[in-house]
């Protein structure tokens, strides 16, 4: 189930704020300008299906999504807990960072944290199947996807090195918890 942690920026050990319901999941957010919504698949799909499949899934809302964003591309993205680069790949974007576009993924299946820090707050989003969420670009954040990355997701960009991560130089991801999918974080 999805969840919404906020934490003072200099606190990661007192929760200010948290939910696990939806809408109050996107209000909060929406005060940030970040975008969550939660989408229902047309077709069953699961991890393994080919990229057709899990995007024809979600077709309306995708092609919805890309005629209000003018996105360019959209593609799928798998990793599976047997991945031989996993640990390669989990570290790539744990350090705050920022992009030059907005970054918007919908997760298919499984799960992944996405940990924001707009202002003098940080927002632990826990992502799980069926949420859309939509950072705005130059917003500061890092991802962790666990030890173990278990997720399918549709990612939309409208420049082809939009996912490009611009990193801040502080240490501000090492304070605050990381994603161990199963655990009672």
């Amino acid at each position: 189930m999805s969840r919404l942690r906020i934490f003072d920026e200099t606190d990661p050990s007192t929760v200010l704020f948290e939910s696990r319901d939806q809408a109050a999941i996107a209000e909060r957010l929406a005060g940030i300008g970040v975008r969550f919504e939660q989408w229902q698949a047309g077709q069953p799909v699961q991890p393994g299906d080919p990229p057709e499949t899990v995007m024809a899934a979600y077709r309306a809302d995708i092609d919805r999504l890309v005629a209000e964003y003018g996105f360019n591309s959209v593609d799928v993205i798998s990793i599976a807990p047997d991945h031989p680069q996993r640990a390669e790949l989990r570290s790539k974007f744990l350090d705050e960072h920022f992009h030059k576009e907005d970054e918007v993924r919908l997760f298919v299946a499984g799960s992944g944290l996405f940990t924001l820090h707009p202002n003098a707050q940080v927002y632990e989003v826990l992502c799980e199947a069926g949420d859309l969420i939509g950072v705005p670009d130059r917003t500061r954040h890092w991802f962790d996807m666990g030890p173990q990355p278990s997720f399918v997701a549709i990612r939309f960009f409208v420049e082809p090195d939009g996912w490009v991560g611009h990193f801040t130089g502080t240490d501000i991801a090492q304070a605050f918890p990381r994603f161990e999918p199963g655990s009672r974080q």
